[in-house]
């Protein structure tokens, strides 16, 4: 079973398809943002520092990830992974190939999750996220509503808007993530390794098609 490098836009359901993924095929997800508020709650030295980075509104470097990922990935052994968050840009999917080739890590593949503005906008406009254990919800889309308005279903908790979910904010967002991304798509294209799959579906339309992907990977090997 292949591991996945998943690379999408904002919105386009990364951590949905993570989750069906986990549930279904038994996929350990990795989240670079989950990787460093774990350092932080931990209180090691790094934590401490990347909390202090982290507070001034400042980027936490790219060596400190690759630490963190380094070690996450030594310590998972033999379990399949996908990979949220990293790489997002070419010098570190080359780090990232360095990573790989040291750990005997070659059965990957990368999935680009193609989605469109309209759609991508729709879905931050109504996005609702869980003040205390991060879940993530839709006001306007039923099959992605919470339970009980208002309320996480997992903990119970306020769901809350994002302040940075608004069309302005997210329209830079978006062409930012795709101008640094394009030359991504390429590096991995370039390799043989790339598969994009249509976004703008629902959900289990976009979990089928990486199903159909994973399949036909897992048939070649």
């Amino acid at each position: 079973m292949k591991n996945i490098i998943f690379i999408a836009p904002p919105a386009a359901g990364k951590g949905t398809q993570s989750a069906l993924l986990e549930e279904k095929r038994g996929y350990l997800h990795l989240s670079t943002g989950d990787l460093l508020r774990a350092e932080i709650k931990k209180g090691t030295e790094l934590g401490k520092e990347i909390d202090k980075i982290i507070s001034k509104g400042e980027l936490v470097s790219d060596e400190i990830i690759t630490e963190l990922l380094k070690n996450e990935l030594k310590s998972i052994k033999d379990k399949q992974f996908i990979l949220d968050g990293y790489p997002r840009n070419i010098n570190q999917a080359k780090t990232l190939d360095n990573i790989f080739a040291e750990l005997n890590i070659d059965n990957y593949v990368a999935i680009y999750l193609n989605i469109t503005e309209e759609e991508a906008m729709k879905r931050v406009l109504g996005r609702i996220v869980c003040s205390t254990c991060g879940a993530s919800y839709n006001k306007y889309f039923q099959e992605l509503k919470p339970k009980k308005d208002g309320i996480c279903n997992k903990c119970g908790s306020e769901l809350v808007e994002r302040k940075d979910d608004n069309e302005e904010t997210f329209k830079i967002r978006f062409k930012t993530y795709l101008d640094v991304t394009n030359p991504l798509l390429d590096y991995y294209k370039e390799r043989n390794k790339l598969e994009v799959v249509e976004s703008s579906n629902d959900y289990e339309q976009t979990y089928n098609c990486i199903e159909e992907i994973l399949k036909s990977e897992d048939v070649d090997n």
